[in-house]
């Protein structure tokens, strides 16, 4: 799990390990991938018509981007402990909340940073407006959040434990 803290971003091993083995994959592997990719795109002729040269080289800058978005998070990486399941919100945890109090209008989510972001669970930042709200906040206590349209949401935390995949 991630938590960040400033210009700190806070890695579980299993996490950093995770990122870590991601962008050897980019830097090397893939890297090698997409240059054979570009290489015979390019031996096909005229590279102004070429979709697949252009598609490769796409490919490519997002991958790049990738590899600098990992660097950059693993340079400023600490690596430490996942959450505590004592109730309390933070990140690294799935955190299930009532809007207004509603135990039938619930929502199930995880506190973490997009590194995270999956299909099996939603997934706020802790910078978020919902994640600032409830961050810190323990398990019955209430928490208020502001819109973007300006109004403010109160929730009702339900429950709190730390993520386990």
């Amino acid at each position: 799990m991630t938590q960040t803290t400033e210009n700190v971003t806070w890695l579980t091993q299993e996490a950093y390990d995770q990122l870590k083995a991601e962008l050897e994959y980019l830097s090397g592997p893939a890297r090698a991938e997409i240059t054979e990719k570009i290489q015979a795109a390019r031996e096909e002729g005229d590279l102004k018509e070429n979709a697949g040269y252009h598609a490769a080289k796409e490919e490519q800058g997002k991958q790049e981007l990738r590899v600098r978005q990992l660097t950059q998070l693993l340079q400023s990486a600490k690596v430490g402990e996942a959450p505590a399941a004592n109730g309390v919100v933070a990140p690294g945890m799935v955190v299930t909340i009532a809007f207004d109090g509603d135990p039938d209008d619930t929502l199930k989510f995880l506190l973490a940073s997009r590194e995270y972001a999956s299909s099996e669970i939603d997934t706020y930042s802790p910078q978020s407006p919902l994640g600032t709200g409830v961050n810190g906040k323990k398990i019955g206590d209430d928490a208020e959040y502001e819109l973007p349209n300006g109004k403010t949401a109160k929730v009702k935390i339900l429950d709190a434990k730390p993520y386990t995949g």
